[in-house]
């Protein structure tokens, strides 16, 4: 008999369906207060924790976009971990525009994923986006910021 718990991969595909509408509330929705988000090039010292803290990290570059699209493509999974290959294609209102390339790896326990890590090349966004959002990150509240680095050690990273 099959259980009616979501499968890992469904999880994962409403989560991105949740984070490309911009989906605040429904975002949060996925982590519990133990969950951590990093961005792989910047390290796990700048992860967001928990609902409040992942949906801020978010929000430092996604805010200020006019237009943020998804370009999906091949998700593979081993049991709980997902990993997912795809494009974002951002564009800021002043018309510079970006596609970057992804790999984002999930784990998921239940309903929520309890660590996720995006791949992706650091130079690629930062040399396309305008001075405006620079200004930005520099000036921006990062008191959401945790410390990951000693909880990594244990995944790998």
């Amino acid at each position: 008999m099959r259980s009616t718990a979501a499968e890992p991969t469904e999880i994962v595909a409403a989560f991105w369906e949740a984070l490309y509408a911009r989906d605040w509330p429904r975002l949060r929705s996925f982590f519990g207060p133990e969950s951590i988000y990093y961005d792989v090039p910047t390290g796990p010292a700048t992860a967001g924790r928990g609902p409040d803290g992942i949906e801020a990290r978010l929000r430092l570059g996604l805010d200020g976009l006019a237009a943020y699209d998804h370009g999906p493509g091949t998700v593979v999974a081993d049991g709980p971990v997902v990993f997912t290959e795809h494009t974002e294609h951002w564009t800021w209102p002043s018309g510079e525009e970006v596609t970057l390339p992804f790999v984002s790896v999930q784990h998921v326990d239940g309903e929520s994923i309890t660590l996720w890590r995006d791949y992706w090349d650091l130079q690629t966004l930062m040399n396309a986006a305008p001075a405006a959002w620079h200004e930005r990150l520099a000036t921006a509240d990062l008191s959401w910021i945790f410390d990951a680095t000693e909880r990594m050690r244990d995944h790998g990273a």
